[in-house]
């Protein structure tokens, strides 16, 4: 089934409303689809590398405001299906010290699920779900949505189809220890 919508998506590179389709996919990506913006973005911007930006700006925009639907999917499914359920399970306080923990931490929660192959779409819901402030979920999937694009978009109009299978198979682990080093970097300067 998975692979059906991986063909058919990248169908969708060559249709007249490429950009468009994009937008969808990228949009309903960070939320619920399984398949990344990506298939979409690299035959795009490799047909015509002049428009790569504008394609990433497009991808960009679209996985944000998904994202903001997944974020709302985790705020308010939750409120009305999943605490009542653990509150009649006596879970709430346990809820909400993961709540907490998660919150502590979500900045880089965001940053790494945007830009690593990890699912947005989950740290998004869980983003909701949490009750994360909604100005650092959204400043932080801007920041991580814009890494991971317009990377890929700079790496694809420099360099062409030959950094293409770099980008489909390393390019997400780059970004993981990238990420890693980051706050590795973070952590010396606080605690040493």
């Amino acid at each position: 089934m998975i692979r059906r919508i991986y063909d058919r998506t990248m169908t969708l590179a060559d249709h007249p409303h490429a950009l468009w389709w994009l937008a969808l996919v990228a949009f309903v990506e960070s939320s619920v689809f399984p398949i990344p913006p990506d298939v979409l973005m690299i035959p795009m911007i490799l047909a015509r590398p002049s428009r790569a930006w504008l394609i990433a700006g497009v991808a960009l925009v679209a996985s944000v405001l998904g994202g903001m639907l997944g974020y709302a999917i985790g705020m308010f499914a939750f409120e009305s299906i999943g605490q009542p359920i653990l509150a009649a399970m006596g879970k709430a306080d346990a809820m909400a010290a993961f709540n907490e923990r998660f919150n502590d931490f979500g900045f880089w929660a965001v940053l790494t699920a945007g830009v690593t192959p990890f699912p947005y779409k989950v740290i998004t819901i869980m983003s909701g779900w949490t009750a994360m402030p909604l100005a650092t979920f959204i400043a932080t999937s801007i920041l991580a949505r814009s890494l991971r694009f317009f990377v890929v978009a700079g790496l694809l109009r420099a360099f062409g189809a030959p950094i293409r299978d770099f980008i489909e198979q390393r390019l997400g682990l780059v970004f993981t220890l990238f990420l890693l080093l980051l706050g590795g970097g973070f952590f010396l300067v606080k605690y040493l």
